[in-house]
Parts: C-alpha cells; sequence; structure tokens
C-alpha cells in the first residue's frame, strides 16, 4: 500500500493506475464504521484510495480540532489488511498553502442552513471545500461517504452535481454499536455513564420512525417527545426534526421520512438519524 503525502504523488499515483478509481474520505481514527466505507469500495471498484486528513477548515473555533483522535500507524494497519491501494496523507500546508488558509470556499445554499449547519457556522463550507479537492487532486470514479453524517452526504452529492465533477456519490448505511449506539470517532469522549445514557439518542429517534410507520403524522409532537427522551437522559439536545431523504420539510403525503437529531452530552456532540419509507 502506498502512503502518498502531496498532491504531486497522487497525481503520478493516478497517472500509473487505470480501471474504477473508489476515494473514501475520512479524518481518521478509523472505526468499523468506516471500514464499512472501504469495503464497499473495494466490493465496487478496482482501485481504492482512503485519504487521511484533519480537515482544520470545518472545524469551529470552540471544537475539538486539537484534540480529535489521531491513530495513522493503525489506520494505515487496518487499511492496507481491507486491501486499500493507496492512502492520501497530506499535511495541512499542502491542502491550504496560504498559510493554512483558502483564499477559495465551495459554499452549498439551502441545505447548509438548517439542522447542524445552524449549530456549526461554516462547518459545510469546511466540507465541501475540502471534498472539492480532494475530487480535483485524485479524481475518482466514485466517492463513498457514511448516511450517520446524512446532512453532510446531502451537500456532497448537491455539491458534486453542481460542480459538474462526474463523481458518483455513494452512501454506505450507519454502522451501530450492539446496543444500537451509531460507531463514531467521539464516541470515545464519553464516560462509561454518559455512554450508557447516549442510547437516548437511537431511542428517540427510532421511537420516532416506529411512530411514522404506525401512521403518526403529528411531526411536531413527536419531535417534541424525542426532544424529552433526549433531555432526560442529559442531554441538551441541538436539534429533532422530521424531514424528506432530500432534507426538505416533511408532509403528510410524504412517502419517506428521514428522522435526524443532535446533542451535546456532557462535553460530547453526537449527531444519529434514521430514515423509513411507507
Amino acid at each position: 500500500m502506498k502512503i502518498l503525502e502531496t498532491t504531486a504523488a497522487v497525481a503520478q499515483w493516478r497517472l500509473n493506475t487505470s480501471g474504477v478509481i473508489g476515494l473514501v474520505p475520512t479524518m481518521g481514527n478509523l472505526h468499523a464504521g468506516h471500514m464499512a466505507l472501504v469495503n464497499a469500495a473495494c466490493q465496487r471498484c478496482d482501485r481504492v484510495i482512503v485519504s487521511i486528513f484533519v480537515n482544520p477548515m470545518q472545524f469551529g473555533p470552540n471544537e475539538d480540532l486539537a484534540t480529535y483522535p489521531r491513530t495513522f500507524d493503525a489506520d494505515c494497519a487496518a487499511l492496507r489488511h481491507a486491501g486499500v491501494e493507496a492512502v492520501f496523507a497530506p499535511s495541512v500546508s499542502e491542502m491550504y498553502p496560504q498559510n493554512g488558509a483558502s483564499l477559495t470556499t465551495v459554499h452549498v445554499d439551502d441545505i447548509t442552513g438548517m439542522l447542524c449547519g445552524n449549530r456549526r457556522p461554516g462547518h459545510f463550507d469546511g466540507v465541501a471545500t475540502v471534498v472539492a479537492k480532494l475530487f480535483n487532486i485524485v479524481r475518482p470514479n466514485r466517492a463513498f461517504f457514511g448516511e450517520k453524517d446524512f446532512q453532510q452526504l446531502a451537500v456532497v452529492r448537491r455539491m458534486s452535481a453542481d460542480l459538474c465533477t462526474g463523481v458518483e456519490i455513494a452512501g454506505v448505511a450507519t454502522v451501530r454499536d450492539a446496543d444500537g449506539l451509531a460507531l463514531s470517532s467521539r464516541n470515545q469522549y464519553l464516560t462509561a455513564d454518559e455512554r450508557r445514557r447516549a442510547l437516548a439518542l437511537p431511542g428517540a429517534i427510532g421511537d420516532c420512525v416506529t411512530a411514522l410507520r404506525r401512521g403518526d403524522r403529528d411531526f411536531r409532537s413527536l419531535e417534541a417527545r424525542a426532544w424529552s427522551r433526549m433531555s432526560d437522559a442529559g442531554f441538551d439536545p441541538d436539534y429533532v426534526e422530521i424531514r424528506q431523504p432530500d432534507l426538505a420539510p416533511a408532509t403528510a403525503a410524504s412517502s419517506a421520512f428521514r428522522v435526524l437529531a443532535a446533542g451535546h452530552l456532557g462535553q460530547t456532540r453526537l449527531i444519529d438519524n434514521m430514515g423509513m419509507t411507507v
């Protein structure tokens, strides 16, 4: 497996690589959720490259950029075992040569002004910008993103389509622990007690999905009940919203739904979502 640290090295690798190229963008600290993306890419592509880059543009001033877990050697061992052909692991100065900043940013309107976008201003500009840069550097045929970050997946799909990248965006289902908590690098921040109480997040979302499946369309009441369940468990909820799969507001006539929620438990911010179709 090749470790590529510069855009020039990736360009040379890409020049000598044929077939369907799959890209899995990550920030490292890989867990089973990331590896599900990698495995999907390996199954659907001839060659797979994984990027490992903790992108400063998508962290706010009071977020965990400095302490975000970095486990590069273990990540590379797992990727090598999975059959990945190359890892792109650039420095910040390689990705942002203008003193670590970007004079050009990519902004996706509308869908970034809701949900996590309300609580993390600029976050999705950072996501869209770095993913656009990765697409330009790697020139993949397919790119793989997890459904756990459902709004991020929607933003990337919109950006890719609007900028005519030609990259097929593949969403991969959320991977959960045995008790139902969605896997996340930030789960390791939780204390043992918080980890137990974190189950209120998928539990509250699951209750909404069950009610929707029964035909309940009182969306505000369902959201309020989920909010209360999270609050009772010690969450400081950011939002609980029932939307359509394209993130448009849900209506009584909708045939498919996506329930999304986020909140802080102690010092850790957790997000999750589930979908259902009538």
